[in-house]
This record gives structure tokens, sequence and C-alpha cells, in this order.
């Protein structure tokens, strides 16, 4: 009995690793066995993260100036005013052009007026953003060799993509759109625009400037160029070439402080182009009226 008594609390100590163990195992097991079951997950790209929530160094301070005017001369504003009957037809007619836009992936290498692109990319400078600090650069690629590279590393990137990185809903899904990783229209557009978020901007003493909202603002400028776009008879397909970021910034010697967001091959469709027959949500599908 006295020697049972002396070796309880090894054996308790034994116990206690034995259950330590198989716990340890079991917890490995679940891991396993969430990864079966999800063997790909969506990720997100790096470069499509908006930095407006993280603060700069501490070198900036909250004091410090921004680069624009303390006060900033407001003077008289004038609008356009149409009487109901034109606001309705105008609004109409301007809904049934953007109501044919299309993505458009078979591009024709006709060439187009560059004056066309220098004017969308104003069109698409004129929108709104945080602070009024414009944080866009829109870079236009017409150089065959620099095309065919950014062909080059998109499609690499693209198809471990497919392959590896998307999940098996997200592939299924592009599917019926007939869409891979295989890029054709960056070698035969006329023109590429990428268009790079500025995730923060530079004093002119070097220390850096905030850029407020810098994805939501530049997102909003590549609407109003899309819009533009239309207007000019021009087409493109969105693509977000995720994990290209870095190399297209190298090879395109942009600096640090930008990060892709978009790029957008333009130019008109070729004879032979086609599109999915797809529809569009009704109305009352996308407007609540409180």
């Amino acid at each position: 009995m006295a020697l049972f008594s002396s070796l309880t609390p090894v054996f308790i100590a034994i116990i206690c690793v034995l259950i330590g163990v198989i716990m340890k195992k079991s917890g490995e097991k679940e891991k396993r066995d969430t990864k079966s079951k999800h063997p790909s997950r969506l990720w997100v790209d790096e470069d499509l993260k908006d930095g407006t929530d993280h603060p700069l160094e501490e070198e900036e301070g909250e004091e410090e100036w921004q680069g624009l005017e303390e006060n900033v001369a407001h003077v008289l504003f004038t609008g356009e005013r149409y009487s109901e009957a034109e606001m309705i037809e105008r609004s109409q007619t301007f809904y049934e052009l953007l109501n044919k836009r299309r993505s458009v992936r078979f591009l024709s290498d006709e060439p187009v007026p560059r004056e066309v692109i220098d004017n969308v990319i104003r069109t698409a400078g004129t929108s709104p953003s945080g602070a009024h600090t414009e944080p866009w650069t829109f870079v236009v690629v017409q150089d065959p060799y620099l095309k065919h590279k950014i062909r080059e590393i998109v499609e690499e990137e693209e198809e471990i993509n497919y392959k590896k990185r998307m999940g098996d809903r997200w592939v299924n899904d592009l599917k019926r759109l007939r869409t891979n990783w295989i890029k054709e229209y960056l070698d035969t557009a006329p023109y590429l625009i990428l268009i790079f978020k500025q995730v923060y901007g530079r004093l002119p003493n070097g220390k850096k400037k905030t850029h407020y909202y810098n994805e939501i603002s530049v997102s909003i400028a590549c609407g109003i160029l899309l819009a533009a776009l239309q207007n000019a008879g021009l087409y493109t397909v969105t693509s977000t070439p995720l994990n290209c970021g870095p190399q297209l910034r190298v090879l395109l010697q942009r600096p640090a402080n930008e990060k892709l967001l978009l790029l957008l091959p333009v130019g008109y469709p070729r004879k032979d182009a086609t599109v999915p027959a797809l529809t569009r949500k009704p109305l009352e599908d996308i407007m609540v009226v409180m």
C-alpha cells in the first residue's frame, strides 16, 4: 500500500502526458480533415488591399502639412439645368449606351487614335477622391515588346491561379464564360491601360502624404473610364491580374507607393468576336426606395 501511494503521483503524471499526446494528435487530425475539405481557398491579392486604415510612419505626424492650401478659394458654381422631359430623355439615352457595354476578350489590332485615349483618361481624372488627393496613375502601354512581357507575366501567374490558388467553385463559375489563363488580347489590343492606386504620396519635404480612401477613389475613376471608353466606341475587359502587381510595377518602372488595381486592354472588337449571352438584374432587384 505504501509503495502504491508513493507511485500514485508518477501514474498521474504519466496519464496527464498520455492525455496531452492524444489531444494533440486529435487536433492535428482535425486540421488535416479541414484542409482536405478545402484543398484550395480563396485569397486576397496584397495589391488589392486598401491601405487607408493603416497609419503611416511616425515621421508624418498629425500636424504635418499635406500639401493642400489651407484656405482654398471657392467660386460660384452654376451647373447645367435641363427640363424634366430632357432629363428623362438624356438619362434613358445614357443608360441605353452603357447597357450595350460588354466585356470583350477578342480584340482587334486595328489602330486607335491616341487622342481618344488621352481624352478618356482625362475624363477618368475628373473622378472625386478623398480630400482631392487624386491617388491614381494611368499607365498606357502601346509598345509591342512591353505588351508581350506583360502577357508573359500575367499568363504565368494566372495558370498558377487557376490550377492551384483558386477554389474549385471559382474555376467552375468561370468555365461558363469560357475564360482561362490564356490572354491573347494582351498582345493584340492596340493599348493596355494599367491603373495604379497611389497608397500614399510625397510631400515637398520628402515625407509621406496620406491618400485617403485611395482604393475607393481609384475604383470610382475606373468606372468613369469604362463609361468614357464605351462612349467613344472602344471596348475592353476588366482584368485584375492577381499576384502580378509587383512584377508589372517593376517592369513599368513605377514607384513603390503605387499598386496595380486594374488592367484594361483597349481596342475594337474583332469581326468574329463573341460575348456570353448574359442578362442584367432588373431595376427592382438592385434598387430599394425607402
